[in-house]
């Protein structure tokens, strides 16, 4: 079966995505295996598919690298945004995109006809510990000690549409992600794993992170991790609400604003390129 397929990334967590107005996806869990491998496949932190949808402009289906199925996406839906309109398949500079953790409004900035930027708003943020999932008690997570690979850490746990576990520390550029990564990803207090982000303070407007994603290991941008740091910070007394919070990533920035209401998120969305694959 030959797919076509968009190669495309926000700040550098890149997925290759799959237009299912026009084909159909049988395997999607073993295909994103096959096609994520950046030496054997297309390379890439997992696929997207873009599908009808009856309560939306689109739904989305995002699955990692290891083919487990993720529930939101924030980069992933901004550039789903960029698709639809460059491609003339929505028309006017907002959207709605059905996907497992709710129907999500897009907001598009336009530049020469073409997607710029989106802001997506979130949706509220997920604190209640039951619900993240977290095995923490109480009615929140916030600085709480977690053990893992041998040292005691202070967390706050936040759902964006997916568990996060944030940390603040010194400094993040010497973090060997892929021996602390795993230790929070499959800790027992978290019985569906967990994405976990590690941040660095700069300002009270301003913090630079790396992400460690359940089931892709470190990706080079989170847009729910984004989220979910701007949300401890101002948990933690580090920033405040209703204000932008930029965020420096290893692949660009992110721009947070936490409101009573939800969680607003804005950055870019850019096409790589176009290709066909024999799957």
């Amino acid at each position: 079966m030959k797919l076509n397929f968009t190669k495309m990334h926000g700040c550098g967590n890149d997925y290759i995505y799959f237009n299912c107005f026009e084909q159909s996806i049988d395997n999607p869990e073993e295909l994103s295996v096959r096609l994520s491998d950046r030496h054997f496949g297309i390379g890439g932190d997992g696929i997207i598919l873009i599908c009808p949808s009856d309560v939306a402009d689109a739904r989305m289906r995002m699955f990692n690298a290891d083919g487990s199925e993720g529930k939101m996406c924030g980069n992933g839906t901004r550039c789903i945004g960029k698709f639809m309109y460059d491609n003339g398949m929505v028309s006017k500079p907002e959207m709605t995109l059905e996907t497992l953790s709710g129907i999500k409004l897009l907001k598009f900035q336009i530049e020469d006809g073409k997607v710029a930027n989106v802001t997506v708003d979130m949706g509220a943020a997920i604190l209640n510990p039951a619900e993240i999932p977290t095995r923490f008690e109480g009615e929140q997570a916030v600085s709480v000690p977690l053990e893992a690979n041998g040292e005691t850490y202070s967390v706050t746990c936040v759902s964006m549409g997916n568990p996060h576990c944030v940390l603040f520390v010194d400094e993040v550029d010497s973090l060997d992600l892929e021996k602390i990564g795993p230790a929070f990803e499959n800790h027992p207090m978290f019985p569906e794993r967990t994405n976990t982000e590690f941040v660095r303070v700069i300002d009270d407007h301003t913090l630079q992170m790396r992400v460690w994603e359940r089931g892709s290991g470190e990706t080079w941008a989170c847009g729910t991790g984004a989220c979910a740091v701007a949300v401890a910070a101002v948990l933690n007394g580090i920033c405040k609400k209703n204000e932008d919070i930029l965020i420096h990533l290893r692949g660009g920035d992110l721009t947070i604003r936490y409101t009573d209401e939800a969680v607003f998120l804005t950055g870019s969305a850019t096409k790589v390129f176009e290709g066909s694959i024999e799957a």
